[in-house]
């Protein structure tokens, strides 16, 4: 299986930015989309973003347009999440995950598309 660790978590101001890394094990990388959810307290699990195995198709969900930006590092095994001009309904655990599968637009919002997940890291804005 794929193992995903995510970091980079932590209190962050309203304005500022954090970097959320998911370092991946077991698999090579290359050979998977990945995507960044979250989940705040009382909600449900959200998408974030995605991005094609290669880097070079990204999908956002609306409430990140143009503030975060999702990357990847294939040669490091690692997918990145850049978060910009936070505000606090940012405040979630962020999850990173891992798609085998073919990319599909429809499909990249959808939890269940995706095969492998991370423990999750808790991402806190103050505004």
């Amino acid at each position: 299986q794929v193992l995903l660790v995510e970091s980079g978590g932590g209190l962050g101001q309203a304005g500022g930015s954090l970097r959320l890394s998911c370092a991946a094990s077991g698999r090579t990388l290359s050979a998977y989309i990945m995507g960044w959810f979250r989940q705040a307290p009382g909600k449900e699990r959200e998408f974030v973003a995605a991005i094609s195995q290669g880097g070079g198709s990204t999908y956002y969900a609306d409430s990140v347009k143009g503030r975060f930006t999702i990357s990847r590092d294939n040669f490091k095994n690692t997918v990145y999440l850049q978060m910009n001009s936070l505000k606090p309904e940012d405040t979630a655990v962020y999850y990173c995950a891992a798609d085998s599968a073919r990319w599909s637009v429809a499909r990249r919002a959808m939890a269940a598309a995706y095969d492998y997940w991370g423990q999750g890291t808790q991402v806190t804005v103050s505004s």
